[in-house]
């Protein structure tokens, strides 16, 4: 678990840089910002979704998973938990009547779905990685840390540039990596066994797909609906466990 508390705390570092670089953002910066982290989400979803070696699988996968989620409404869950969160973290900085600068800037934010929007895309794009997946898996089963470590570098840079455009609500994704790696990472030696090489590149790319989704929201070209494709994980470790049966997958 050390690994993956320090990528929490690396995330949390970054976030708390980020925000102080974004006092001083004008509104055209805080544009840049946000095309800029757009295009860093792009370069890397594609990265990874171009990495499946099944076409078909991955493309039922995306689909089913985005029909699943919005029957679910999962998006919608994971708003009403980052404005949970907010409303929660406003409070513990109210003083009496009066609300400190921090709340109030978290209630700015929390009109425009700024807080929640930060904690869903930084949780998703920090989450959905290999790189979480297999260095928590060696984490649990190997006590080898170096790849969560090599993460949490990655994560904190990355955490310094979402901060700067979503906010404080970036920050609150470092409780989804804990509690995503740490299940992981306490999970591993009772999980590792039924893990392929092949699930863990299709997961991987389908993760990609929900990266890329990111990146699109971010750039202001689509507004889709990222959480509720999130089933798509899921979706794609049952087809993986097919590949043997259905090679056409």
């Amino acid at each position: 678990m050390i690994a993956t508390i320090v990528n929490a705390l690396a995330i949390a570092l970054g976030t708390a840089i980020g925000l102080l670089a974004r006092k001083g953002f004008s509104e055209r910066a805080r544009d840049a910002a946000y095309n800029a982290t757009g295009i860093i989400s792009l370069v890397i979803g594609i990265g990874m979704a171009v990495t499946t070696e099944h076409v078909l699988a991955f493309a039922i996968a995306v689909i089913a998973g985005g029909l699943i989620g919005t029957a679910l409404d999962i998006e919608g869950a994971i708003y009403r938990l980052g404005e949970w969160l907010r409303s929660r973290f406003a409070r513990r900085r109210a003083v009496g009547s009066r609300v400190i600068d921090g709340s109030a800037e978290a209630d700015a934010e929390s009109r425009d779905g700024g807080f929640a929007y930060g904690f869903l895309n930084a949780s998703v794009l920090f989450c959905v990685g290999a790189m979480a997946l297999v260095g928590s898996f060696k984490a649990g089963a190997e006590g080898d840390y170096d790849l969560i470590l090599t993460k949490s570098v990655m994560d904190g840079v990355i955490a310094v540039m979402f901060a700067g455009a979503m906010g404080v609500g970036v920050g609150f994704s470092a409780l989804s990596v804990l509690v995503y790696q740490g299940v992981l990472t306490l999970a591993a030696t009772w999980i590792k066994p039924y893990v392929t090489a092949s699930m863990m590149t299709e997961l991987s790319a389908v993760g990609g797909a929900l990266v890329i989704m990111i990146g699109i929201n971010l750039l202001g070209l689509k507004k889709i609906r990222t959480g509720d494709f999130l089933p798509a994980l899921v979706v794609i470790v049952a087809l993986s466990a097919l590949f043997k049966y259905i090679p056409i997958l």
